[in-house]
C-alpha cells in the first residue's frame, strides 16, 4: 500500500475525549476491582493504586458512570453521606453496598485527571431526580441537595459538565424501557429541569441509528442536547460466551462506520450537525457475558446467572484480535472526529476491560497497549491523505458469510510540533504488508515505529504470562519516501519528523 500525506491540508482536530472509558456496577469492575478498601494495594480512599497508575498512563480523558443497565434502577441518594443504604440491584440481581457513590466517583475522576460523565436513571427515575443529582454536584449552596453535599464534607461544587439522560432505554432488556414518543417527552422534560439547574452543562440522550427514534428525540430535544449517544458491541455474548476468532473478528471491521454514518445523516437532515455531536459512549468488540438475567427467562440459581460472569475475566480470551479490532475502531473514530466528539470503551477494568485486576496486582490486556499507543503517540490533527495499492483479505464472518476486507487500515495525523503520526494496522493474520509513505516533508527526515503485537493471533497477557507488548524502535534517518514492513496482526504508529538541525 502507498500513502501520500498532505500536511498542509488538515481536515479537523479530534477531541481527546474519543479515548474515553466507562465503568459500571457489574461483577468486579468497581467492588473488588478499582475500589477495594481492604486490599493492601489500595490507598487511603480505597482505590487500587496500581489501577489508578495504569489509568493515568493512558490519560483517561472522560469516565462514564454508573451505567449501563445498572443505572436504570439506581437512586443516587442512597449512596451519599455517612449513612449508606445497601440496595438490591434489579438489573444485575446482586446487593450493592452503596459504599461507592457520587462522592467516591468524583474523587476517582480527580485522582486520574478525567472529566466525570454521569449517566442518569431514566428507567425508574424521574426528571426531578435527575435534576436533583445535578443540584448535588453543581450548585454552590442553593437548595436542599447542594447543602447536602456540603454537609457530606464537600464544600466546593463538583462542576460536572457532561450528563447523559438514560442508558439504553430503547431496549426491551432495560428496566424502564420506553417507546420513541414516550422517550422524547421524558428527555425534553428532564433536559429542561437539568438546564434550569446549570445551563453550562452538556446533555446527551440515549439514541439509536434509527429514523423513527431519532426523529422524535431530535424533534423535541434538539434545543437542549449537545450530544446524541449510540452504543455498539459487535460480538454479542450475553447468553453464550462464544468468542469470534481472529478472522471472524476481522469481518466485523466492515461494519465500523455504519451506525456513525446513519446518525450523521439524521443530524444533517435536521441541520444539527454543527450543534449536536455523536457520543459513542459505550463500545467494545465483545459484549458482556451475563446469561439469564436480562432475558425474559431468568436464572433461578446463582450457578445459572451469577457465577458464569466469571468467564468475562478469562484473560486468554483477549488476544491480538481484540487489539487489532480496537485500533481499527479508533481509526474510524478519528476519521469521523468532525462529528464524533466522545467515545467510551466499555469497561476499563475487568469484565471485557483493558485492565484486569487480581488481589496481588494487575494485567494489562492487549487492548490496553492499543490505547497507550494511540493516546501517547498519535497526533490530534487529522490530515488529508491519499491511499492506493492496498490489498484485500477474504475472511469468513461469525454467521458463515464470506467477506472481503482491506488488509491495512491507515490514518494520518499531526502533532502540535509538526510530527506526522501514521497509524498502520495490519489485519492480515499471516502475511507481512508493506507501506510506502510520502509524508509531504522535505529535507532529511527521521522516523520511528511503535508496535503492539504478539507472536500469534491468539497471543494474550495473563498473570505471569506476557505475550502482547508495545515496542518502540530507534529513530531512523532518510529522505523522500519511506518503505516499511508491518508484521501480521500488528498495530503500529509511525512518527516522522524533520531531523533536528
Amino acid at each position: 500500500m502507498n500513502i501520500t500525506v498532505y500536511p498542509d491540508q488538515p481536515l479537523f482536530k479530534r477531541s481527546f475525549m474519543i479515548y474515553g472509558h466507562f465503568i459500571e456496577h457489574f461483577h468486579r469492575q468497581i467492588y473488588g476491582g478499582l475500589f477495594d478498601p481492604t486490599n493492601p494495594l489500595s490507598d487511603e480512599d480505597g482505590f487500587r493504586m496500581d489501577i489508578l497508575e495504569a489509568m493515568r498512563r493512558i490519560h483517561v480523558p472522560i469516565l462514564r458512570w454508573p451505567g449501563g443497565c445498572f443505572v436504570s434502577a439506581y437512586h443516587w441518594k442512597k449512596a451519599v453521606g455517612e449513612k449508606r443504604t445497601p440496595f438490591f440491584d434489579k438489573a444485575w440481581r446482586v446487593e450493592d453496598p452503596a459504599t461507592f457513590g457520587t462522592d467516591e466517583y468524583i474523587k476517582l475522576c480527580r485522582k486520574i485527571g478525567a472529566e466525570p460523565y454521569i449517566c442518569t436513571n431514566a428507567g425508574t427515575g424521574t426528571a426531578e431526580e435527575m435534576s436533583d443529582w445535578m443540584e448535588y454536584c453543581n450548585l454552590e449552596s442553593e437548595g436542599e441537595f447542594a447543602k447536602l453535599r456540603i454537609r457530606n464534607g464537600h464544600e466546593e461544587p463538583y462542576s460536572v459538565r457532561y450528563w447523559s439522560i438514560g442508558n439504553e432505554n430503547y431496549g426491551s432488556w432495560e428496566i424502564g424501557a420506553k417507546e420513541a414518543d414516550e422517550w422524547s417527552r421524558l428527555v425534553l422534560e428532564a433536559a429542561k429541569m437539568m438546564k434550569h439547574v446549570d445551563p453550562r452543562t452538556e446533555l446527551s440522550a440515549a439514541a439509536l441509528p434509527d429514523i423513527d427514534w431519532n426523529v422524535k428525540l431530535l424533534g423535541r430535544g434538539r434545543d437542549f442536547l449537545s450530544w446524541i449517544s449510540i452504543h455498539k458491541y459487535w460480538n454479542l455474548m450475553a447468553e453464550e460466551n462464544d468468542f469470534a476468532d481472529y478472522n471472524e473478528t476481522m469481518a466485523y471491521t466492515n461494519d465500523l462506520e455504519t451506525d456513525i454514518r446513519k446518525v450523521r445523516g439524521l443530524l444533517m437532515a435536521f441541520g444539527l450537525e454543527k450543534k449536536i455531536r455523536i457520543a459513542c459512549d459505550e463500545w467494545n468488540l465483545r459484549g458482556w457475558h451475563h446469561p439469564k438475567v436480562l432475558s425474559i427467562q431468568q436464572g433461578i440459581t446463582k450457578e445459572e446467572y451469577l457465577y458464569p460472569r466469571d468467564k468475562n475475566d478469562q484473560n486468554e480470551d483477549y488476544t491480538m484480535a481484540d487489539a487489532v479490532f480496537t485500533a481499527c475502531y479508533l481509526n474510524t473514530l478519528n476519521r469521523n472526529a468532525d462529528i464524533v466528539g466522545m467515545a467510551c470503551f466499555a469497561p476499563i477494568v475487568n469484565t471485557r476491560g483493558c485492565i484486569f485486576s487480581y488481589d496481588q496486582g494487575i494485567v494489562l490486556r492487549s487492548t490496553y497497549h492499543v490505547f497507550n499507543l494511540y493516546v501517547n503517540y498519535m497526533g490530534d490533527e487529522i490530515l488529508s491523505s491519499f491511499e492506493s495499492g492496498g490489498e484485500s483479505l477474504t475472511v469468513t464472518g461469525k454467521a458463515g458469510d464470506v467477506q472481503t476486507v482491506s488488509a491495512m487500515d491507515v490514518l494520518a495525523t499531526r502533532k502540535a510540533d509538526g510530527t506526522i503520526c501514521i497509524a498502520a494496522v495490519n489485519k492480515d493474520a499471516e502475511n507481512v504488508h508493506d507501506l510506502v509513505i510520502n509524508a509531504g516533508l522535505k529535507g532529511l527526515l527521521e522516523a520511528r515505529v511503535m508496535t503492539v503485537n504478539g507472536s500469534e493471533t491468539t497471543s494474550y497477557n495473563d498473570i505471569g504470562h506476557t505475550d502482547v507488548t508495545l515496542t518502540e524502535s530507534d529513530w531512523m534517518q532518510g529522505e523522500g519516501t519511506l518503505q516499511l514492513q508491518f508484521m501480521p496482526h500488528s498495530v503500529n504508529v509511525v512518527q516522522i519528523r524533520r531531523c533536528p538541525v
